[in-house]
């Protein structure tokens, strides 16, 4: 039972595996505070996390399963939210 319980602890700080790390957010600033936080509820709800919360766009990164991200992602289209998997990015070649 030690054994599993560790190899589970293991797989889950391992990123990917029970999720995917992604930004996001909504094109449209005026989208109302109310529809972000039920986008951040439903990450939670559905067993992910918010990593972050960005204050310079209307958005956040979470690392959720991808069930929670296509149904958020479903009802998120009409107010123009988008969901990018969250990457380096660097400027060099």
């Amino acid at each position: 039972m030690r054994v599993s319980g560790l190899l589970a602890l293991a797989l889950a700080v391992i990123p990917g595996v029970f999720g995917k790390s992604v930004i996001i957010y909504f094109d449209d600033n005026n989208t109302p505070d109310s529809i972000v936080d039920q986008a951040k509820k439903d990450i939670v709800s559905a067993g992910g996390k918010i990593t972050h919360v960005y204050s310079i766009l209307k958005g956040f990164a979470a690392d959720a399963p991808e069930e929670a991200l296509q149904s958020v992602q479903t009802w998120g289209n009409e107010h123009k939210m988008r969901v990018e998997e969250d990457q380096e990015v660097s400027i060099n070649s």
